[in-house]
């Protein structure tokens, strides 16, 4: 299986941006999906999850009401609607999928098993 993130960039602070990821090489209709982001000299932190149709999700504090995480299971996509963006957002971003069929939602790194190489957001003030 292969993630590939794309939708990266340059923003202004208040600005938004729309990062997709791939997922190839096996469809993952039964699993969940997941962002993190790690910024320098940072651990990599959990961002967003969504359950295999979009049923559930959940956020990490710092970007709820700003973020949106969502997918299409046809297309084997996930998306991550970012908006209001500040600075403190800026750093590589990662999707991540879980090889198992759904069993809740999780918020740590090592719960995920294949991961796209990471998208760059840098949020200018």
């Amino acid at each position: 299986v292969q993630l590939q993130a794309s939708g990266g960039g340059l923003v202004q602070a208040g600005g938004s941006l729309r990062l997709s990821c791939e997922a190839s090489g096996r469809t993952l209709r039964t699993n969940a999906k997941g962002w993190f982001r790690q910024a320098p000299g940072k651990e990599r932190e959990f961002v967003a999850a969504i359950s295999p149709i979009g049923r559930s999700t959940d956020y990490a504090d710092s970007v709820k009401g700003r973020f949106t995480i969502s997918r299409d299971n046809a297309k084997n996509m996930v998306y991550l609607q970012m908006n209001s963006l500040k600075p403190e957002d800026t750093a590589v971003y990662y999707c991540a999928a879980e090889s198992t069929s759904y069993r809740g939602l999780h918020y740590i790194p090592t719960e995920y098993d294949y991961w796209g190489q990471g998208t760059l957001v840098t949020v200018s003030s």
